[in-house]
């Protein structure tokens, strides 16, 4: 794909709208970096996190072939939505390495994550950020469980989960309970983790106190854990503390809380969802929550994805849970950005 600056005058909004028709917001962020050259997309990059970059890295190594309209109309689209704005916040991530290579070549994709990565100023806690799960597990194994505590409170619920996963049960359950007492980390307790980090990495220490942990943090990583490992910890937690056990679970988000998630939200859920990912999903779902979905979605969308369903066969209830994990990730991040509210467990409620 090649930059193009002489955007036809004779096209509107509403024809570009049309041509980026059923075409997801992180394949149109991909179409516009890969549209303005590898300097400027370093640049825009290095403003977003590690979960945005990751998302961004996949849609880039998976786009698929687009018209020269459709190019046309995300620069279009982007120009008019923020020409009104002072500032972007937009970063990079190592763990995208290999999807960049597929999208850009090795030689540009080298040239263009060395720039982002050299461009960040981490601290050792936020250097965990960018690292596989099993890495940060290796790290913090023979730590003090109250550095683990605090290494898995810091870090977002979905690696948390996926590092606490590396663990034996035992830890797991003291770890999960250690989060949901804490409140907050002092200055000292931050500078002795980040001394302990700048032994694996070159960098500075934080000094400044943060609020972390809590039930709220629990719950949110024990989301993102495999269905095994999470009844595991319940039950652990039960033995030890029923009410806290229940506080944790009225917090979680499960599946079949998306039933509470209003006819809007869930239209532009579906908007961001793969087909794929869906009819695997709702093979495990309610019934209730099956009708709500597909009476959501266009009588032909809803037909052929009924077709597809009954066409499956038998599927493993493993490829359930991850799928329906990939759509809960995937409503979290919309409910953190204002595109929907999550009811139910866990949900805010609205007025």
């Amino acid at each position: 794909m090649t930059e193009n600056t002489n955007l036809p005058a004779t096209t509107g909004t509403e024809e570009y709208k049309k041509a980026l028709d059923g075409i997801s917001l992180q394949t149109r962020a991909a179409m516009l970096l890969m549209s303005v050259g590898e300097q400027d997309a370093a640049e825009v990059l290095k403003h977003l996190g590690p979960k945005e970059v990751q998302r961004v890295g996949t849609a880039m190594s998976t786009i698929p072939e687009v018209k020269q309209v459709q190019i046309e109309g995300v620069v279009r689209l982007f120009l008019e939505e923020v020409g009104g704005q002072t500032s972007l916040g937009v970063g990079a991530n190592d763990y995208i390495r290999n999807m960049l290579t597929k999208a850009l070549g090795e030689d540009k994709a080298a040239g263009l994550i060395d720039r982002i990565l050299l461009g960040g100023n981490t601290t050792g806690l936020d250097t965990l950020k960018w690292m596989e799960p099993r890495a940060v597990a290796d790290i913090i194994r023979n730590e003090h469980p109250q550095i683990q505590t605090i290494v898995l409170a810091y870090l977002e619920p979905d690696q948390a989960g996926e590092i606490l996963a590396q663990f034996p049960d035992k830890v797991r359950l003291d770890i999960v309970m250690r989060v949901a007492a804490l409140e907050s980390v002092q200055p000292a307790a931050l500078q002795e983790l980040n001394s302990i980090l700048e032994k694996q990495f070159s960098a500075s220490a934080g000094t400044q106190s943060q609020t972390l942990g809590g039930v709220k943090t629990a719950a949110e990583i024990m989301n993102f854990l495999e269905s095994g490992i999470e009844t595991e910890i319940m039950d652990g937690i039960k033995e030890v503390d029923e009410d806290l056990a229940t506080e944790i679970a009225d917090l979680m988000f499960v599946f079949d809380n998306l039933i509470d998630v209003d006819d809007r939200g869930i239209q532009a859920l579906l908007r961001e969802v793969s087909t794929d990912s869906l009819k695997i999903a709702l093979r495990g779902s309610d019934a209730e929550l099956s009708e709500k979905i597909l009476g959501n979605m266009s009588k032909r969308a809803a037909e052929i994805l009924k077709d597809d369903m009954d066409a499956m066969g038998p599927v493993k209830i493993s490829d359930v849970e991850v799928a329906q994990k990939e759509i809960l990730t995937i409503a979290r991040r919309m409910s953190d950005s204002g595109e929907l509210a999550l009811g139910g467990a866990g949900g805010e409620a609205m007025l």
